[in-house]
């Protein structure tokens, strides 16, 4: 049935697809998302829609205040970003735009003295990079400007008039996660909704049977019998959640149950008294809603009204125009946030890299004993504004210090690069694994697993202390490389200065030997010639 082409010339459906149709679409879909699944016509099934009288649940639009817009319009003057503000007070993105639009606000990115600033450094012979790097523009903007090229809405104009429009099917063909699923809402936990509250309501399941039952010609005590019900329960049931065009569907009858389930009760926050006041002072000061939850039993300890949860305060603060507490109570709350930051669950965060990491977990118990040498950590210590790098690697059992030299940029390429460079001169028995972070510098650790032969773990987000050997070098190198300098100016001999400085450098966690020794010794127990020395 989905393969069935569908055009003008074919627009005729049965009965039994139109009955599918809806079948689909009381399960919680969208019109476009059920037509699309099934190869129907959008227009159809609108049209089907709209002869059986069914309509689509829509939101309530949020209503605004004139001061609500005297605040947007306030605090935008001082910002100018319609995206920061919108997001500060908790308000909808595009009703703030269209705001500024009415007000005659401009809120694109004004390039005008930026292009200009280009276009008279390059007059005056400057290359095309490094006036990009002046003026702040990424190389796209600056090889436009280079070429008299204009944004027009929907493409670029060239200096000779030719107007090029964007192709919009390849822009959407480079899409990384395009979007093919038509849905209203978040995603929802069908085990959470099939789940049986209780055995005095019907389930879904149940209301599934009945469905079936009814369309196959049994009568009520019929449906009763097989369910283990009362036949005055199946009959209100069919009573209540039956429409008159399309009769009962299951999904939708247990949609109206559910709606009709809760009891509206008013919050303790949204009305004034005594306890909306003490909730506000303490805000007021700076105290968390936990630590004012708490207090009031001790403060009220004979007063049953004066109780409140800390989930309750936070709900009053957090969720906008139900009139619970001001924004600048909730602005004093200790993050500064107006609205709360969802929490994404772990095992659905975006991977790092293309390649899978190997964690850290998996390494072996002679690296973390440090039993056995030639178990290195690495790191990149970074310059001003992270534009040049030095890269460090630390050998576990010794601490030996090796630095790379990465004179241009610090991106995976030249990373990888480098550190194949630094560790080929070292005996194979002396390169076991090397255990880093998550920086996107790493993502060539398959080329160089490849290229080395060493296999490369990496630690948990945000936890520097699995590479604890490696962090405290970092600190030691920060006394010849301070932080807030171009680390691009010292030369890989300047490095190599360095590095044998820290290793001729007694430790006392090595019983005040230096790093040096211990290599040196490590190398004599596995009868290989030296290739670290001491002065």
């Amino acid at each position: 049935m989905a393969g069935r082409p569908r055009g003008k010339d074919n627009v005729q459906y049965m009965a039994k697809e139109r009955e599918e149709f809806f079948l689909r679409l009381d399960r919680g879909g969208t019109i476009r998302a059920v037509a699309a699944e099934l190869g129907l016509s959008v227009d159809a099934c609108y049209r089907w829609r709209r002869e059986a009288g069914v309509s689509t649940a829509r939101g309530v639009s949020r209503i605004y205040t004139a001061q609500d817009k005297a605040e947007f319009f306030r605090r935008l003057a001082l910002s100018g970003n319609v995206s920061q503000v919108a997001n500060e007070l908790g308000f909808v993105r595009i009703t703030c735009y269209k705001w500024a639009h009415q007000a005659g606000i401009f809120t694109g990115k004004d390039t005008r003295a930026q292009r200009a600033k280009f276009t008279r450094l390059r007059s005056e012979g400057i290359s095309r990079a490094e006036a990009a790097k002046q003026v702040g523009a990424d190389k796209r903007s600056a090889q436009d400007w280079d070429k008299g090229i204009r944004q027009v809405p929907g493409g670029r104009r060239h200096p000779d008039g030719r107007v090029v429009l964007y192709r919009q099917a390849a822009i959407l063909a480079a899409v990384k996660k395009p979007r093919d699923v038509y849905s209203r809402g978040d995603a929802v936990d069908l085990t959470r909704l099939e789940a049986p509250i209780d055995a005095r309501f019907l389930s879904l399941v149940e209301r599934e049977q009945i469905h079936d039952l009814r369309s196959r010609g049994e009568s009520i005590r019929a449906v009763a019998r097989t369910l283990g019900r009362s036949p005055s329960t199946i009959s209100r049931e069919l009573k209540r959640n039956t429409t008159t065009t399309l009769g009962y569907l299951p999904y939708a009858a247990h949609r109206r149950a559910v709606s009709r389930r809760p009891r509206k009760h008013a919050r303790k926050l949204v009305s004034g008294g005594g306890l909306r006041t003490y909730v506000g002072e303490k805000l007021a000061r700076r105290w968390s809603p936990e630590q004012i939850s708490h207090r009031l039993v001790k403060d009220f300890p004979d007063d049953q009204r004066m109780r409140v949860s800390a989930e309750t305060i936070y709900q009053a603060i957090y969720i906008q125009g139900r009139g619970a507490l001001k924004r600048e109570i909730a602005a004093a709350m200790r993050r500064g946030r107006t609205t709360r930051k969802p929490r994404r669950d772990p095992a659905q965060r975006t991977s790092r890299f293309v390649d899978p990491m190997i964690s850290i977990t998996k390494r072996p118990a002679e690296a973390e004993d440090r039993a056995v040498p030639g178990h290195w950590e690495g790191d990149l210590i970074v310059g001003t504004m992270s534009r040049s790098a030095i890269g460090t690697l630390v050998e576990r059992t010794s601490r030996f210090v090796a630095l790379v030299h990465l004179p241009h940029d610090h991106t995976a390429e030249t990373v990888r690069d480098g550190l194949v460079k630094t560790v080929s001169g070292l005996p194979s028995t002396l390169r076991q694994s090397l255990t880093w972070d998550q920086g996107a510098e790493m993502s060539g650790h398959v080329a160089f697993h490849v290229a080395t032969d060493m296999a490369v773990y990496f630690c948990d987000p945000g936890s520097p202390w699995q590479r604890g050997s490696n962090e405290n070098t970092n600190g030691l190198l920060r006394q010849y490389f301070p932080k807030g300098t171009d680390l691009s100016r010292w030369s890989a001999e300047d490095l190599a200065a360095v590095a044998l400085a820290l290793n001729n450098r007694p430790r006392k966690t090595l019983h005040w030997k230096t790093p040096a020794e211990v290599f040196d010794q490590q190398l004599r127990s596995l009868q290989l010639p030296g290739v670290a020395t001491t002065p």
